[in-house]
């Protein structure tokens, strides 16, 4: 995406020190535009925690670029345990994205004595540019059915509801569920964005609305709850989101609040679509709601929010009474009943593992 005239990824190593890798610091967004250096694995342990970067792609890419650094960090007499011991630290700082845990694994299977950094290195990129390459592809099957749709609404917009921030800044480039809106918008179809402000963190909010407002889509920011009413009155002709992990039986963990999204969508006869790159694919599970772990966060996120005040100032303020605790579940899972097809790079597919594994024969990512 063009950033005040600039092409940029959402990570990527700096051009004149391949020992440091660079993101965009998504806490910052929307008022200040920053990049941030990261020189070890404890800063890609804290840029993924602490949610510097966000989105399964991003942060596999992230635990990627992570393995490359270990590698650099490793003593010579102790490499193998410290590659290790590097594996389990990104492994462990979010579990519910299959796309983190399936890129350190990658990355180790290279990651022998005898292998090079330099080859290590390369690696890490090439899973970022298949990232990259993946979202791109998954934006022109996805365009397909925005424009199977325009093409009954003769001339008129497109109405289409997202949740959470599935977009460029989840992803190395592209994003899923917000690449096949750019690609039909580049195409010339009217399409209009129905952004889900996205709490406790609110991604809709900050990243989604900052993105479609860069790319030129219109949209308008809706509170959570909004999004049923909507469909109830024909202002929804689609959903599309993302997923962090989905089984091989088609059920999708994404944001909490999805869930809801789904069932709306069911009862109003609004077609509910998941877009998702092939690494986020967990073909060792069946049932979603029984074995994908759901993150739980602090619950500060809940109890506090952030923004911009009228004087220009970036504060943060509580917002329930001293006493009250809080819940944070980060995600929830919408089972594959719910959905009317999966949307990746090889194509677009029935929620089911009859539909999962007609493209990917065995259960086999790409």
């Amino acid at each position: 995406m063009n950033v005040n005239g600039r092409r940029y990824r959402t990570i990527w190593l700096k051009e004149t020190d391949h020992t440091v890798v660079q993101i965009i610091n998504q806490l910052a967004l929307p008022h200040a535009f920053e990049i941030i250096d990261l020189r070890s694995v404890e800063d890609v342990r804290r840029a993924i925690k602490d949610m510097y970067v966000r989105g399964a792609g991003l942060i596999g890419a992230a635990a990627a670029y992570g393995m490359y650094l270990a590698a650099l960090e490793a003593g010579e007499g102790t490499f193998e345990a410290d590659i290790l011991r590097s594996a389990a630290i990104l492994k462990n700082t979010r579990p519910t994205a299959s796309n983190l845990a399936w890129a350190v694994d990658r990355m180790l299977i290279k990651m022998v004595p005898g292998t090079s950094v330099e080859e290590i290195r390369l690696v890490a990129q090439a899973i970022a540019d298949e990232d990259a390459d993946s979202c791109r592809r998954i934006g022109l099957h996805g365009a397909e059915i925005i424009k199977t749709i325009a093409a009954k609404k003769k001339g008129e917009a497109v109405n289409i509801l997202t949740h959470c921030n599935a977009g460029w800044l989840a992803f190395v480039d592209y994003g899923s569920a917000l690449s096949p809106l750019y690609a039909a918008h580049d195409s010339g179809v009217k399409v209009h964005v129905w952004v889900d402000e996205t709490r406790p963190r609110n991604q809709g909010a900050s990243l989604t609305a900052w993105e479609l407002g860069r790319h030129g889509v219109p949209h308008d920011l809706i509170p959570d709850n909004a999004g049923g009413h909507l469909m109830q009155h024909g202002m929804v002709d689609m959903v599309i989101t993302g997923a962090d992990r989905v089984t091989r039986c088609g059920d999708a963990a994404n944001k909490i609040g999805t869930y809801l999204k789904a069932v709306a969508s069911k009862e109003n006869n609004v077609p509910f679509y998941v877009a998702l790159p092939s690494s986020t694919f967990d073909f060792n599970m069946r049932d979603g709601l029984k074995e994908i772990p759901i993150e739980e966060r602090d619950a500060a996120e809940v109890r506090y929010i952030s923004g911009k005040t009228k004087s220009g100032a970036i504060e943060t303020v509580q917002i329930c009474p001293d006493s009250t605790s809080a819940r944070n579940w980060g995600f929830d899972v919408t089972p594959a009943r719910y959905i009317t097809g999966l949307i990746s790079e090889q194509g677009i597919c029935e929620a089911s593992e009859q539909g999962i594994l007609g493209l990917y024969p065995g259960g086999t990512r790409t």
